[in-house]
């Protein structure tokens, strides 16, 4: 690549992500003022995430501005760390989330889950008492399981909709329960249940319970959470290629910049 292209190469692309931190940070800010405690606690990530990037990125610019070499060794040492770090997440994303899916039931579109077939990564996450009443807190604001009857208006709607994965687990109780459905937030919880499932036990129709304490509503939180890393474990591979070409790039840009202060 030429002396002066990967300069430039790189000084452009560490602006635009100069700008993209700057927005992560406005976006963590604005999170800040956010009343949801369950959206609140996500701000210091936000804005720890925004902040390396705009350090990282400011590095990479000043050594491709200024032909400084000491500027552009820092920038590649620290793209090399989170290089290595996207590696390493990826790869334990994918073995955390490799087990893991739903039983098909009869009569209904969609699955049920189990939590005991998800990895023991997620076991001690979702049983450690103080990260689910977090967790549950911010499924019963969600108002996800209180909207279903807003949702589907009739009893037939409800039985041939494709619930999500939290509305399987954490809305109703297991279908091996018996529970009759009087609609789509309501059980008629007098019949005994047929199954020795504690979550049948668990279950009540208040909108603050539903059953946020079952196992399958752990289980259904697994199986999102599943996806979520699998969507993010795709993307850190992408965004791995992209950034050893910025990686590659850099190191012309750091070598040239060397030659050049080598000549004068």
């Amino acid at each position: 690549m030429g002396m002066g292209t990967s300069t430039f190469v790189i000084r452009w692309i560490n602006f635009l992500t100069m700008l993209l931190a700057i927005a992560v940070i406005i976006f963590g800010v604005w999170m800040s003022t956010h009343h949801d405690n369950c959206r609140r606690s996500l701000t210091l990530p936000v804005l720890g995430l925004g902040a390396f990037i705009f350090l990282i990125s400011i590095i990479g610019f000043l050594g491709a501005l200024k032909d400084n070499t000491i500027l552009l060794w820092i920038y590649l040492i620290m793209l090399c760390l989170i290089l290595v770090g996207i590696l390493v997440f990826t790869v334990l994303a994918f073995i955390i989330t490799n087990n893991g899916s739903g039983h098909t039931v009869t009569g209904l579109r969609f699955k049920e889950y189990q939590l005991k077939d998800y990895s023991s990564w997620f076991l001690k996450q979702l049983n450690n008492t103080n990260n689910w009443k977090r967790l549950k807190s911010c499924l019963v604001k969600s108002e996800d399981c209180n909207n279903l009857s807003k949702k589907y208006k009739t009893l037939k709607q409800y039985k041939s909709a494709k619930l999500t994965p939290i509305e399987a687990g954490c809305c109703r109780p297991p279908s091996e329960c018996g529970y009759p459905a009087v609609n789509a937030s309501y059980y008629d919880l007098s019949f005994h249940p047929i199954s020795s499932n504690k979550d049948c036990k668990l279950y009540k129709n208040s909108r603050a319970i539903k059953c946020y304490n079952c196992d399958s509503c752990k289980a259904g939180v697994a199986q999102y959470m599943k996806t979520e890393w699998r969507v993010v474990a795709i993307f850190n591979l992408i965004l791995f290629a992209v950034l050893s070409i910025i990686y590659f790039v850099g190191c012309c840009a750091r070598r040239n910049a060397a030659r050049r202060s080598s000549k004068i």
